[in-house]
């Protein structure tokens, strides 16, 4: 399963890197989400051009990858955007698919539960001060109207320091700046 996923991957985002990039908009053409963790920033993709890029906040434990519940880590890998909460505490919230097989095995290695509830969200809806740096509990915090341009069933990859996650080994994500005009 994730050789095929990263062969299709790889397929978006080298199919249109010579190109220009997309006018539609972000949420109607988005078909990859890259959370960069070391530069703070959330790109959208369409057919491997850049169509849209928002700073990130997250969690307060940044450095690493997520090993278990508690640890306040974002995770590092490849996944969906595989459902929205409709009850979320935050404006919209869309789940990660963390914990993955890997991810469960990894944390029974160590003998911990791994989390859960890992999302993208936008700010709190229950109060309104204002939030700086890495505060979340492992999530991917942005923009409210950053994250109204996020669509739900799409593959995302969250980076650590030095490339792209598990998952993604060899994958480097196009970094095509937006057509001026």
């Amino acid at each position: 399963m994730r050789g095929l996923f990263q062969t299709l991957l790889a397929l978006i985002l080298i199919a249109g890197s010579g190109g220009q990039a997309a006018a539609a908009s972000p949420s109607t053409s988005t078909d990859l989400v890259v959370v960069m963790k070391s530069e703070r920033v959330l790109y959208l993709y369409q057919a491997g051009h850049v169509v849209a890029q928002y700073p990130v906040a997250l969690g307060a434990s940044p450095r690493g990858t997520k090993q278990m519940a508690g640890d306040n880590k974002t995770p590092i890998g490849a996944y969906t955007l595989d459902w929205r909460n409709p009850n979320s505490d935050f404006h919209r919230s869309l789940h990660i698919s963390y914990p993955d097989t890997e991810d469960r095995a990894q944390a029974a290695v160590l003998g911990v539960p791994p989390g859960s509830n890992i999302m993208i969200h936008g700010q709190p809806s229950y109060d309104d001060r204002l939030r700086t740096g890495d505060w979340t509990n492992g999530c991917i915090a942005v923009s409210d109207a950053a994250i109204d341009d996020i669509p739900i069933q799409r593959l995302i990859h969250v980076d650590g320091a030095h490339g792209l996650g598990r998952g993604t080994q060899g994958i480097q994500p196009v970094r095509v700046n937006r057509a001026d005009g």
